[in-house]
């Protein structure tokens, strides 16, 4: 399709839509023909789409629930996936105020040092964790085997997983794991924002938060197909 015809489609600007092709683009979900100038579905896209849950019924499937959720907490809601050895965020609302925020959806984050990341990496195969040092983005990151082995038990036994500062200093987040047929983990969904409002004095996030987060990933495991838990 041509520009003008996607960004008709979306009821968007056709700067806006510019905008989220060149970031759909910058992970393959999208290509550009380059005689027409058209976009077209991109390889990777379809390399997602053929894996044991679509996408696009992780992303229609939270969408209820993701913006109550967000109005809950205050704060912006983001739900991923697996892609590549990275965190795909698939579906991002907005922290409902009216300070200036960006789209996320598209972007790939790192594993270890997200609360999203945490999650995914948790509960997959034995041997997830890397034999090697990984990237530290600040002096609060895991960069062990052995330390991100550590928390990966703690997010198993506790259920829902944090991140304070690990990845961008003065934020935080909190994540649960969204679960499909047979209770196979295919997604996870969790709040970010600045720790002040994440965290209480000792760095540790609101119980609040904690329950808004897990309650929210339950139903929509519910509606995936997941038995209860």
């Amino acid at each position: 399709m041509a520009l003008g015809e996607i960004a008709r489609s979306l009821d968007l600007a056709k700067g806006t839509t510019h905008g989220i092709l060149r970031t759909l683009q910058h992970v393959g979900f999208v290509e550009q023909d380059r005689v027409s100038g058209h976009y077209q579905l991109g390889a990777a896209l379809q390399r997602l789409g053929a894996g044991h849950l679509d996408v696009n019924e992780l992303r229609s499937r939270s969408i209820n629930w993701a913006d109550p959720l967000a109005a809950r907490s205050g704060e912006a809601v983001r739900i991923g996936t697996v892609f590549d050895g990275k965190v795909l965020v698939v579906h991002h609302v907005f922290r409902p105020d009216d300070t200036f925020q960006t789209l996320d959806v598209g972007t790939l984050l790192p594993m270890h040092a997200t609360a999203l990341g945490k999650v995914l990496i948790a509960y997959r195969a034995e041997g997830a964790v890397p034999a090697k040092e990984l990237d530290q983005l600040t002096h609060r990151t895991i960069h062990t085997p052995q330390g991100l082995a550590d928390e990966l038990q703690r997010v198993r036994d506790a259920g829902w997983s944090s991140e304070i500062e690990e990845m961008t200093f003065g934020t935080a987040s909190v994540a649960a794991p969204i679960r499909g047929y047979g209770g196979l983990v295919v997604g996870a969904i969790g709040i970010n924002g600045r720790v002040d409002r994440i965290c209480d004095s000792h760095y540790r996030p609101y119980q609040r938060l904690v329950t808004y987060v897990r309650e929210a990933a339950r139903a929509i495991s519910r509606d995936l197909g997941a038995a209860a838990r």
